[in-house]
């Protein structure tokens, strides 16, 4: 008892909160009709799942790693636009493996370059001047390599041949493939040879550069492996070209958008480490250096997205799974949209559309469990842990405290592609996506406590639901009572209300509804 006392004293202004936040969501359910409040409330889920992807990533990497990136957004994004390649254009991401899977691949190789980089004995100008020089080199070699290579890709300044057309296509159930591109002026063994080459030359020189690098004692098989998977793979992908192509092709189009949404996270996750390793690990005692990096490549990648997908918006198809009509649709139950695939299903009286509002809010649900039974009740979890609170000694222990900070961020950046790629379908792909999921996701964060976990989820849920509420009250309007005056918020108050609620929030919890003091 006296300890339930105690709690409940420390977390008064919670709990209070907590009951003004349910008191407001109960207030807002008795001003609408009840299908119009489940529907709002389940878009509001949907939204807040969409947020918390994001959020939670981010706050995985802030959280553990003290890293501000701030092309978490762009990052969403990308996972967006590289869901939609393989969904409406598999033979783009086929084309598109091999180099991707040989550029990377030199990289993985961090600790073997470490261990002959720190075996080098050169001193003076040769030291500074052979690093960049190598670099300079590598340059030269990818950039012949790669503009001879033959990639099938679409023209955005040909509206026949641009995105937003095979997406239109693709959403009337017919898969436009063009001829494949074919190899001219250089033969693919040169050019396996060509990106192997570069890549191994881009990561040795990057790492020589760094002063001193962390080497390991002595190498082990391990160290070689993921260069051995993904240099395989490549090769792999360049031989099967044409059967691969054609079996994506011919895909049930629920198998291909899951092949994409996997295909978008480690795509994600693979840039994320590929950013730690090179980019952020040498500026972790550089915060203000951080930020402006990481604001910086989110620029870059926003021009990226520009020039290769286009400015126009365009929408990734859904999987035949959610886009059933017809006779007997809307279904009724769960059993009759399993058997018809039914876009939408009756929820008292209310039509919800499957995908937005039942499967994403679901997704969110099982991620959430699934990140915080890897943080609390996994080796791995406990390491990490461990690690952000004494990292000398974990390293002492002989684990190796840099390897599971760059799976953290790779972790986190892939959380951010894998609601990018959920996204795709249900609110359509803009090079300027990721500005709103992002701020969505820091006011989410600062309600629900910046480097907590299950806060990013609370506050994301909060940020959705708020946000949905009030667009359904504009469309209602909210009679203020003792007059006849119907207030209907306008599109501004939308995201107002939200920063207006963090303010309160914070004034009254400056660590958030579930944060910790430092």
């Amino acid at each position: 008892m006296d300890n339930f006392k105690v709690t409940l004293r420390k977390n008064l202004v919670l709990y209070l909160t907590l009951g003004v936040l349910v008191s407001l969501l109960i207030a807002a359910a008795q001003g609408m009709e009840s299908k119009d409040f489940v529907i709002t409330f389940l878009r509001g889920l949907a939204v807040g799942s969409l947020t918390f992807l994001v959020a939670s990533g981010f706050s995985l990497i802030f959280g553990l790693m003290h890293v501000l990136n701030l092309a978490h957004g762009t990052l969403y994004m990308i996972g967006a636009y590289i869901a939609w390649t393989v969904f409406v254009r598999p033979d783009t991401f086929v084309d598109l493996l091999t180099p991707l899977a040989l550029l990377l691949s030199g990289f993985t190789l961090q600790g073997v370059w470490a261990f002959v980089a720190a075996r080098i004995r050169l001193s003076g100008a040769m030291g500074r001047i052979l690093p960049w020089g190598g670099m300079a080199l590598s340059l030269v070699i990818l950039f012949m390599t790669l503009a001879r290579y033959p990639i099938a890709v679409w023209d955005v300044e040909v509206f026949a041949q641009s995105p937003g057309t095979y997406a239109f296509m693709a959403d009337q159930g017919t898969r436009l493939v063009p001829e494949a591109a074919v190899f001219e002026g250089l033969s693919p063994a040169l050019a396996v040879i060509g990106l192997l080459a570069g890549s191994l030359l881009a990561a040795f020189s990057m790492v020589w550069l760094a002063h001193p690098p962390t080497a390991p004692q002595q190498l082990t098989w391990r160290h070689f492996a993921p260069f051995a998977v993904l240099s395989l793979v490549g090769i792999l992908a360049l031989i099967f070209n044409e059967p691969l192509t054609a079996w994506l092709v011919g895909l049930n189009t629920n198998w291909l958008f899951l092949v994409s949404v996997v295909v978008a996270v480690l795509a994600g996750m693979g840039l994320g480490g590929l950013m730690e390793v090179t980019l952020i690990r040498p500026l972790y005692v550089r915060h203000i250096y951080q930020i402006m990096l990481t604001l910086g490549m989110s620029v870059i990648g926003v021009e990226i997205v520009r020039a290769v997908w286009g400015r126009p918006e365009f929408i990734m198809p859904k999987p035949a799974l959610f886009t059933g009509s017809g006779p007997g649709c809307p279904a009724t139950t769960l059993a009759a949209w399993w058997q018809l695939n039914c876009a939408t299903i009756l929820v008292l009286g209310g039509r919800v559309r499957v995908y937005n509002e039942i499967f994403i809010p679901l997704v969110g649900l099982v991620v959430l469990v699934a990140v915080w039974l890897l943080l609390k009740r996994s080796r791995l979890g406990m390491i990490i842990r461990a690690g952000v609170q004494d990292s000398e000694m974990v390293e002492a222990l002989g684990i190796n405290v840099r390897q599971v900070f760059t799976l953290v961020f790779a972790l986190g950046v892939g959380l951010a592609a894998l609601g990018g790629a959920l996204a795709a379908p249900s609110l359509g792909l803009s090079y300027h996506m990721g500005e709103s999921v992002m701020l969505n996701a820091l006011v989410a964060l600062a309600i629900g406590g910046l480097t907590s976990y299950p806060g990013a989820a609370l506050g994301s849920v909060i940020v959705g639901l708020i946000q949905q509420f009030m667009i359904k009250y504009g469309q209602i309007g909210i009679a203020i009572p003792f007059t006849e005056i119907v207030f209907k918020p306008t599109p501004p108050i939308v995201p107002a209300s939200t920063i207006f609620l963090m303010v309160i929030i914070l004034l009254l919890l400056p660590n958030g509804l579930l944060g910790k003091k430092e």
